[in-house]
């Protein structure tokens, strides 16, 4: 899901960065002492997850895993995945430093949404919990997706099949992520229920 530099138009690419700029300086000042622990696990759990892939045909996608750190995080998913993505850009050439800001957009974002469904998924149960805690897995890979094509979109209509192809590659991992997503959630709630605490 990593947009590779030189790919984006410069204006998506500042479009981007200073979205996320601006993300960033709030999700950090929201950032109280006892969630920098909790941010660092999350942040190091997104970092591992993109080297689990999902063989698809003759290529594969990574697992994204940003629903889950929105989950946790809320707002501090926004530096969390930062981080992530810094470093994977810098150890192993994921994505690049001039396609930061619109990566971390358009993964950081969606999570949010995660966070929303995952306060109410808390104060239900049963099924209606279960569907909550899915589409806060689902939905965020998904957006994540329509999102990094929709940006490849707007460099340049050459790009349009390939970012058709990476939103339908990511139907797997929606699923997957989603499922996860539910039995992760539930299992923290068992046996450690303030971890979900914001």
């Amino acid at each position: 899901m990593h947009i590779s530099e030189g790919v984006l138009s410069a204006p998506v690419l500042g479009a981007g960065a200073a979205a996320s700029l601006g993300f960033l300086v709030y999700g950090f000042r929201r950032m109280k002492d006892e969630l920098l622990t909790k941010t660092a696990l999350m942040s190091s759990l997104f970092f591992v997850g993109s080297f689990i892939h999902v063989p698809l045909g003759p290529s594969s996608v990574h697992l994204l895993l940003n629903g889950l750190v929105g989950a946790v995080l809320g707002f501090a998913a926004f530096p969390a995945i930062f981080m992530a993505l810094l470093l994977q850009g810098l150890l192993f050439q994921f994505g690049g430093l001039t396609t930061l800001g619109i990566n971390t957009f358009n993964i950081a974002l969606p999570a949010l949404l995660a966070w929303i469904l995952c306060r109410v998924g808390l104060k239900s149960c049963g099924t209606v919990q279960s569907v909550l805690f899915f589409l806060a897995g689902f939905l965020p890979v998904a957006l994540s997706g329509a999102l990094v094509s929709f940006m490849l979109f707007l460099s340049g209509d050459k790009l349009t099949q390939a970012a058709q192809a990476i939103f339908l590659a990511h139907i797997p991992v929606m699923f997957i992520e989603g499922t996860a997503t539910v039995f992760i959630l539930r299992f923290i709630m068992k046996v450690y229920p303030s971890f979900l605490d914001k």
